[in-house]
């Protein structure tokens, strides 16, 4: 395919760098620099050029830009009816998007993350998921939304891996105090974490380790007891409150 970007920050870097090896002419945008131009030098099927070569070389577009810079950005570009774009923009309807790139077709919100650029990362879509499903779908897992309340739901929620990390961080912290080498405790919390869950949905591992006065159950004992659950749900509806 002839897929070109706009906008090469780093979510548009990780995207490239995932798709890279799959044949397709892949042109990106000048902005970041640093970014478009590691991405040329990495690969010979990568070029850099400004926005309207770009949507002139292209048949699907994505859009990687900050919202508050889109309108004038887009519509300052001339795209032709037979393209499709796919907005990496969470917060602006894809109706929007349609009307900054008349006459191409607004075809989907796409939300992907860092680690797309190795595959078997989620990918959360709105709007034609065939279309990021035939892209992307071979190594990575599309998850469809079906509006943009379902979407802004699911950004709230996805702000999880935060709070995660930091908590495996501190636990890794305090248990490199007691270890020769320090390295092996981060090392070895964080395949247990991803491995465990990668393997099982939340509720039956939940269970698995609920073994009677077993550590795992009396430590989430003492963070549910402490409020952790309640703290976590009250966080997460002010994100959805305030957006």
């Amino acid at each position: 395919m002839r897929l070109g970007f706009i906008g090469t920050g780093t979510i548009s870097g990780a995207v490239v760098r995932g798709i890279a090896g799959d044949g397709h002419q892949i042109t990106v945008s000048e902005r970041s620099r640093a970014v478009s131009r590691a991405l040329a030098q990495s690969h010979a099927n990568v070029t850099v050029a400004d926005n309207q070569s770009v949507v002139d070389q292209s048949d699907i577009v994505f859009v990687g830009l900050m919202a508050d810079v889109a309108s004038a950005v887009l519509r300052a570009l001339a795209f032709r009816a037979d393209q499709k774009v796919v907005s990496f923009m969470p917060g602006m309807p894809l109706d929007a998007v349609g009307q900054m790139v008349h006459p191409a077709r607004a075809a989907a919100l796409m939300l992907p993350f860092p680690a797309i650029a190795r595959g078997d990362s989620p990918i959360l879509v709105q709007g034609d998921a065939a279309l990021v499903r035939e892209i992307f779908g071979a190594r990575n897992t599309v998850v469809e939304m079906a509006d943009d309340a379902e979407m802004a739901a699911c950004l709230c929620a996805q702000a999880v891996l935060s709070p995660v990390v930091r908590m495996v961080g501190d636990a890794a912290d305090w248990l490199g105090d007691r270890l020769s080498d320090p390295g092996k405790g981060e090392a070895f919390l964080r395949a247990l974490v991803s491995s465990s869950l990668s393997a099982s949905a939340c509720g039956p591992l939940i269970e698995a380790l609920n073994t009677p006065g077993g550590y795992n159950q009396r430590l989430r004992l003492f963070m549910e007891e402490s409020g952790m659950r309640d703290r976590l749900r009250e966080g997460l509806d002010r994100l959805e409150e305030n957006g």
